[in-house]
Parts: C-alpha cells; structure tokens; sequence
C-alpha cells in the first residue's frame, strides 16, 4: 500500500501536465491548496483517497489514480459466529451506560454468578389459551418494535439496546412454549429486534458485538423457517466492513447476497452496498450499474405483511440517497450535493438519526465542492442531533468532514465553527 501511495505523485504530475494544467489550476479544481499538491506531486505527503478520487475526475484517469491509493482496512478482522449454550449478562449503570455479554451455562456457574440477585420471573409458563392471545402478544410487540425505532432516531444506543435485548430474550422465551403458529410469528419479531440490536451495536461502535447479534439474528428467523436474513446478515456485514474500510471485503459480500436466492428487497439493498464499494474502488460504470440494479430491485420488492422494513425505513428514496454519496466517493462533490440536498429535505422531521447521518453527508460534500459557508452552515444545523444521537457511524463522516474543513481553516465560518465542531467530536459516547 505504501509503494502504491508513493506512486500517486508522479503519475499525477504526468496526467496533470498532459492536461494542461498548472498546480494552481488543479488546485482551484479539487479545492486544495497549490502547496499541498506540490507536496503530494514531489512525494513529500501521503496522498489521501478521497485527493485521489478528486483529481481522477478532474484528469479523466477512469479509475487509474484511485487504485494507486487504495482504501485498506486497519482493524483486525472480525470474528465469526458463535454457538453455545449461553446465559445473557446485562449490566445498567447509574451513569447511563449498560454492558451486555454472552457466556456459557458453565462459565457462570463458575464464576459463582448463579446465586446473583434474580428477578422472579424464571417460569415463563405456556402461553394462556385465551382466545386471541397469542395474535395479540405479536401485534403489541410489533407495534413496540416500530416505537423502539422511533426512540433510536432520538437517542444514543444506550438508550435503546438494553430494552432491545430484554425483549428479544422475552420473545424467544414466549416463543420456545407456544403453538406452532405463534411460535413462528413470535422468532420472526424476535429475529427483528436482534438485527436491530446489531445495528445499535454497530452505532455504539462495537462492531463484534453488532455481528454478534446479526448472527443471533438469522438463527432466530430460521428457527422461524425464514432464510431471508441469512443473506441479510451479509448485507450487514458489508456495511460493517465499508465503514472500516475494507471495501475488498464488502463487495465480497455484497456479490454473495446480490447473487444468491433471498428476496428482491434483501438482494437491493446488497446491490447498494456493492455500489458504494464501487465508488470507493473509482469504477464509475460498475457503480452506477449496481445503483440501477439497485433500484430496479426494491421496486419489485414486497415487505411481508406484518414483518418490519429491513434496511432504512426513514429515508422516501434510499437508492437516489445512496446514488449521492456514491458520486462523493467518485469525486464528483457537486453531482452529490444536488442529489443529497434534495434527498435530505425529504426525511421525516422526528428522525433525528437519519438527518444528521444526511446532513453531515450533505455538509462534506459541499465542502469538497468549495461551497465552505453553505458546508459550514449545515453543520452547524446538524450538529444538536449529532450530540443528540452519539453514532459512531456519523462521527467517522463529521472527521472527514473536520478534515476537509481543515483546508480552510483561515475562513471566518471555519474559524466560527470549528468550537462546536471539535466539541462533537470529542463529546463521550456510552
């Protein structure tokens, strides 16, 4: 990787010049200064992938120069999924921060955990055979999913999973004594709550814990005789690693769930992800291919009557959404601010999480367009639901931004955001 990167600045110095082009004017192109090119052309700095996406537009290299800075994952891989005989160990703090851990029958007793304070809810019984009570229990729980996902657009993780996990571990329990037909309805719910639970996880930024339950996830709903979230879990998977940077490994897995037998819904939202390791990869055509895939596959796509959304449920068009962050991470910053501007102005009021994930989107790609005041003003209009909602997915997005603003930092509205700004960033996460 690091011979690659140093390869950057000589042949950008050889397509610039055979454009025509001085540093200045490229400079003015990407948005970067005349002497941060010079740097990366005399190979004095390390060039970074998104100066590489920019100037492989601007150049037309088609790909050549984002391949010489690839985007290599740092962290170290995840593990695999995990079966055992297992008890749930949930801690809640005064301080508003929980802890959660899997452990074995055995492990437990060893430790002498048994003889703990328990509640006296040990015997969940068989459903009672009043008529009407087992499709009442689903449709309660069903609504208390939705009311669960409209508090996780309000508050941090925290918030949210200890109540996720609690009543996961509920239905499965409900579940393990009832009739047949209840028993499916109720894993199928269960099995919603835990993905749901994994992508909490992943916001809270513990990535084995968010696979965890993604895998707790498919178990559940193939007990329940639904083989959908097998491919959904790979799905997830490939978001995961896109945020870790491992694109190599989240088109992997976005070809094996795009290419396998799930439903149309599961395989676009694979044909998403597959898009956006596309864009990151440079391949313009093979990105914007796999967004029409994309699009043409949610709209066969049907959602089981009674089953929540799988994916985004708070976004009206989720492929022209992704199709904008698709042509930032191309470097075309202007094509993807109209598409993120528009797309943006469309999410429901109430989902706090959704808009500052957009709207952080929408503020870098303004800033890599050079409308710094317009990016600067955004910001600062999303920053209260960034604090309000602690994601660690959205905090990797408010670096880049930080860095990119960074370039202009001798700019008023720069200067006037940066406080706030670095607060965010720095703000505890639990």
């Amino acid at each position: 990787m690091l011979q690659e990167s140093w390869e950057f600045g000589p042949e950008l110095r050889r397509r610039r010049m055979a454009a025509g082009l001085s540093l200045q004017q490229l400079g003015q192109r990407v948005h970067y200064s005349k002497s941060q090119l010079s740097k990366v052309e005399r190979e004095l700095k390390r060039p970074t992938p998104e100066l590489a996406r920019l100037c492989d537009t601007e150049l037309g290299a088609r790909g050549a120069l984002t391949r010489l800075v690839p985007v290599r994952g740092s962290q170290p891989s995840l593990p695999g999924p995990e079966s055992d005989d297992e008890v749930w160990l949930m801690q809640l703090r005064k301080d508003g921060s929980s802890s959660f851990q899997p452990v074995t029958r055995r492990d437990v007793i060893a430790a002498g955990a048994a003889s703990a304070l328990t509640l006296g809810a040990t015997d969940p019984r068989v459903l009672p055979p009043v008529p009407g009570g087992a499709e009442t229990l689903v449709e309660a729980s069903r609504i208390l999913f939705d009311q669960f996902r409209r508090l996780g657009q309000v508050s941090g993780p925290a918030g949210v999973l200890p109540s996720l996990i609690a009543q996961t571990h509920s239905l499965e329990q409900f579940a393990r004594c009832s009739g047949p037909r209840a028993r499916r309805d109720l894993l199928l719910l269960a099995s919603r709550y835990a993905e749901y639970a994994g992508w909490m996880a992943q916001e809270s930024g513990d990535d084995t814990a968010a696979i965890w339950w993604t895998e707790r996830a498919v178990q559940l709903a193939a007990a329940g005789r639904d083989t959908v979230l097998a491919a959904y879990a790979q799905v997830r998977r490939s978001l995961i690693s896109l945020y870790r940077g491992d694109v190599e490994d989240a088109a992997q897995l976005a070809e094996h769930a795009l290419h396998s037998d799930a439903s149309a819904r599961v395989r676009g939202l694979a044909a998403q992800h597959l898009a956006q390791a596309r864009a990151v990869e440079g391949d313009y055509d093979s990105c914007l291919r796999s967004l029409d895939r994309s699009r043409d596959l949610l709209e066969r796509s049907c959602v089981e009557t009674g089953q929540p959304v799988l994916g985004a449920s708070h976004v009206p068009d989720v492929v022209s959404m992704f199709t904008g962050w698709c042509l930032y991470d191309l470097g075309r910053p202007r094509e993807a601010a109209v598409h993120l501007d528009t797309e943006t102005a469309r999410i429901p009021a109430h989902a706090f999480r959704t808009r500052a994930r957009y709207g952080v989107r929408r503020a870098l790609a303004h800033a890599a367009a050079g409308d710094v005041d317009h990016a600067c003003a955004i910001t600062a209009e999303v920053l209260p639901s960034v604090r309000l909602i602690h994601s660690s997915t959205v905090r990797s997005d408010l670096h880049r931004l930080f860095r990119t603003l960074g370039r202009h930092a001798r700019q008023r509205s720069v200067r006037a955001l940066v406080p706030d700004l670095t607060d965010a960033l720095t703000s505890r996460t639990t």
